[in-house]
């Protein structure tokens, strides 16, 4: 069995941040055989494409404090450290990938008292409690921007971008549009990551009039957990709980306006789409602000707190925007610069390299 192929199993889970560049790695690695370890009823159940078989396993992150529910968590990641130990062996699996989250804690250990190589994919600027407890435990950690790298001072760290869905690598990225927009006109998108942006959706309807003044459209992706998301109609707004096409809208785009998860900056930068960037002032750690800063300093967004933000401000941020072609067009070279385009196939190299060796 000599020539049999490399296992892999990929730990990731929740939401399109964590599987879409673990989707892009496996899509680069067509001569292995690959699984997936991931969590019942979340969005890996719908977004792992078929020909990987999905494990699941019960597991949960930790809340403030320690109490009673503590300990069943606990109990939860023990029993799931049992599990994926017990999936490894059977499946004759060589190492394991994962992109962090809270399959990551049981994913690593059970690996790592198997003596199996591990490789960790970390694409926020300022990693994650997960990814920093256990980076130094893995073979190594492959790094979604360079600054991330002083926050693992003991970790054997890799950087090499974060990878994107096919669609923004192939033919699509240039194939028209399917929705009413003229040609020549500007276009604002706007969008929140995989879970919408309720607070942003209120303060883009309040300002996009001023907007359609200025002869722009707006495509406002509004996710599907904002209630007033059908209160504006215009014949230049176009309101979609979610669309498909994101690598065509976004090259289409003469401004973004958008959440800075990881995966959504990684996508802008491939475009060269100029943004104006609102972290979610809820995410752990304010990581979104963190990855909002590196668009910031290289010239390629603007950044607004949600808590500073108002109609107005947002309004005639973007109309100034709007009536500066030269600035968008240097936003974009900016964005544009920041992209790791083969980050996908640097990836899969290292993969290969920890797996193989």
């Amino acid at each position: 069995m000599a020539n049999a192929p490399i296992r892999l199993l990929i730990a990731a889970s929740g939401t399109g941040g964590h599987l879409f560049p673990a989707i892009a790695l496996a899509e680069k690695l067509p001569d292995y055989q690959i699984e997936w370890l991931g969590v019942p009823n979340r969005l890996e159940t719908q977004l792992v494409p078929k020909e990987y078989p999905l494990n699941t396993i019960a597991v949960e992150g930790f809340q403030q404090g320690f109490g009673l529910s503590s300990i069943r968590i606990l109990a939860k990641l023990a029993g799931s450290i049992i599990e994926v130990r017990r999936i490894l062996k059977q499946g004759n699996f060589q190492g394991v990938f994962t992109t962090g989250g809270y399959i990551a804690g049981p994913a690593v250990i059970a690996a790592r008292s198997l003596g199996l190589p591990v490789v960790f994919h970390e694409s926020n600027a300022l990693p994650g409690k997960v990814t920093r407890f256990f980076g130094p435990w893995c073979s190594a950690v492959a790094l979604g921007f360079e600054v991330a790298a002083k926050y693992l001072p003991r970790a054997k760290n890799v950087c090499v971008g974060t990878p994107v869905r096919a669609q923004f690598l192939d033919g699509a990225i240039h194939s028209p549009l399917d929705l009413a927009i003229p040609d020549g006109v500007p276009l604002i998108v706007v969008f929140g990551g995989s879970q919408g942006a309720v607070a942003v959706n209120k303060l883009v309807r309040e300002s996009a009039k001023a907007w359609f003044g200025a002869g722009a459209y707006v495509v406002h992706l509004t996710g599907d957990r904002d209630p007033e998301a059908d209160s504006l109609k215009h014949p230049q707004y176009i309101a979609l709980p979610f669309y498909n096409n994101m690598a065509a809208l976004l090259q289409r785009a003469t401004l973004a306006i958008s959440r800075s998860g990881a995966g959504s900056l990684t996508e802008l930068a491939v475009c060269g789409t100029p943004a104006i960037l609102i972290p979610y002032p809820f995410a752990a750690e304010d990581h979104q602000s963190y990855n909002a800063d590196v668009f910031t300093k290289a010239g390629a967004a603007l950044t607004l707190k949600q808590s500073e933000l108002t109609a107005q401000v947002l309004q005639s941020n973007v109309l100034n925007l709007l009536q500066s072609p030269q600035e968008l067009a240097k936003m974009g070279e900016n964005a544009h610069a920041i992209a790791v385009p083969d980050s996908a196939e640097k990836l899969a190299q290292l993969v290969r390299e920890v797996v193989e060796t």
